[in-house]
């Protein structure tokens, strides 16, 4: 692992350890019963980057993913890990239904046997963040679905992450909200700089949101293609993006979908 630098990414420079987050070498994942979710994949999540991962059900997105997180192991080949603190967000918020948002917030910091003090500034400080201080003290089923993730998105900042592991978060959305919510994301990673690597079936999203787009084929699962953005986002905001690059991109991942 090379030690501490100035490096610059995605428009960002920085001082930070250039070893990659996770690293795929080789590795496959075939199950007890025979079946092969994974062919030969080699692929690193780059820190600091947003790596977007599109592809049909049963590509292995999702095992990729358990893999990253240290939740599954490999059949054969090698994950090497270069992380501390990982967050996992799912499809479905998981809020229990009982708690507060704020109780639900610090869920993750509590179980992990963080400190009442230390693990309520956290949540409290990660709600802010995501613009919901003012429902602390509500339950889930006085929120929206947009707001539901939110929260979601909140537990999980709240453990200060390196890498964010997100599984189609933002799939059971309406389209306005899941638009929303990609912005959300690119702010939040913005302010924090934290790694992500994004599951998605959406290629519109994996685009607006990725600068690296892997894309994914099955039978069984494996690597097609691994694209480099051609207007990233970067850590201004308000720099204008190259919609007709990105639009050609989403086009030719189409194609590489419909000919893998």
């Amino acid at each position: 692992m090379s030690g501490p630098s100035t490096t610059t990414v995605s428009g960002q420079t920085r001082t930070a350890d250039l070893g990659d987050l996770v690293t795929f070498d080789g590795v496959t994942k075939t199950y007890s019963n025979g079946f092969a979710a994974l062919a030969p994949v080699d692929l690193a999540i780059r820190r600091g980057e947003v790596l977007s991962v599109v592809g049909p059900s049963g590509c292995g997105k999702t095992t990729l993913l358990r893999m990253a997180a240290g939740l599954s192991g490999a059949s054969t080949g090698s994950v090497r890990r270069n992380v501390e603190r990982t967050s996992y967000v799912f499809q479905d918020p998981t809020l229990l239904a009982w708690r507060s948002v704020q109780a639900n917030t610090e869920l993750v910091a509590r179980i992990r046997g963080v400190g009442r003090a230390e693990r309520r500034r956290a949540a409290s400080e990660a709600l802010e963040l995501v613009g919901l201080g003012h429902v602390a003290h509500s339950l889930p089923r006085e929120l929206s679905g947009g707001m539901k993730m939110r929260v979601s998105l909140a537990r999980a900042l709240a453990s200060d992450p390196e890498l964010m592991l997100m599984d189609e978060p933002f799939a059971a959305l309406d389209e306005f909200t899941r638009e929303r919510m990609s912005d959300e994301l690119l702010r939040l990673w913005r302010e924090r700089g934290f790694g992500v690597m994004f599951i998605t079936h959406s290629i519109r999203e994996a685009v607006k949101i990725g600068h690296r787009v892997v894309v994914m084929a099955k039978g069984p699962g494996r690597v097609a293609d691994v694209v480099d953005s051609p207007s990233p986002p970067t850590g201004d905001p308000s720099a204008p993006r190259d919609e007709v690059a990105l639009d050609a991109l989403a086009r030719e991942i189409a194609a590489t979908l419909a000919t893998a």
